[in-house]
């Protein structure tokens, strides 16, 4: 596991974990806030995630951690739904959550901008596209900085 990032070697072991629960990672961050560093683990499932959901991936993921011990630091792990903001990181996420309004930053600009907001339509040959204000937008998948859930009220 030498040389890898905490979030990839996470994400490989929680990755089994979840399959087994029908559970699905959706993210994983791994940061320093003041002197702590937090391993954060976003899972979901369809209809969502309950907090038993998250109570029982935590204590699953923490023995296997342990077991594992591929962190040489000290972390608290916290394990939740990635909320209604949920972001969108793998490709079949642009496939699964066509229909709903997102927001996609790019780290170039598409079109002149760097910002967008519409309704997904889906994920075709390397693009991510959007109804934007009654037009198609195409999107380069590897010109996405962050992607996630809009919803509206």
């Amino acid at each position: 596991m030498q040389g890898r990032s905490v979030e990839a070697i996470t994400t490989e072991l929680a990755d089994s974990l979840a399959a087994q629960l029908q559970l699905e990672i959706v993210d994983v961050e791994y940061v320093k806030e003041g002197p702590q560093w937090y391993l954060r683990v976003y899972i979901d499932k369809p209809g969502g995630v309950t907090l038993e959901d998250c109570t029982l991936f935590n204590q699953v993921l923490s023995a296997k951690l342990d077991e594992e011990d591929p962190i040489p630091s000290s972390y608290l792990l916290e394990v939740s739904s990635p909320g209604i903001y949920r972001p969108l990181k793998k490709d079949s996420d642009f496939q699964r959550f066509s229909g709903e309004l997102i927001e996609v930053k790019t780290y170039a600009p598409v079109d002149g901008r760097k910002k967008w907001r519409g309704k997904l339509l889906g994920y075709k040959d390397g693009f991510i596209e959007l109804e934007v204000e009654e037009r198609l937008v195409r999107i380069p998948r590897d010109k996405v900085a962050k992607a996630a859930l809009s919803p509206e009220f």
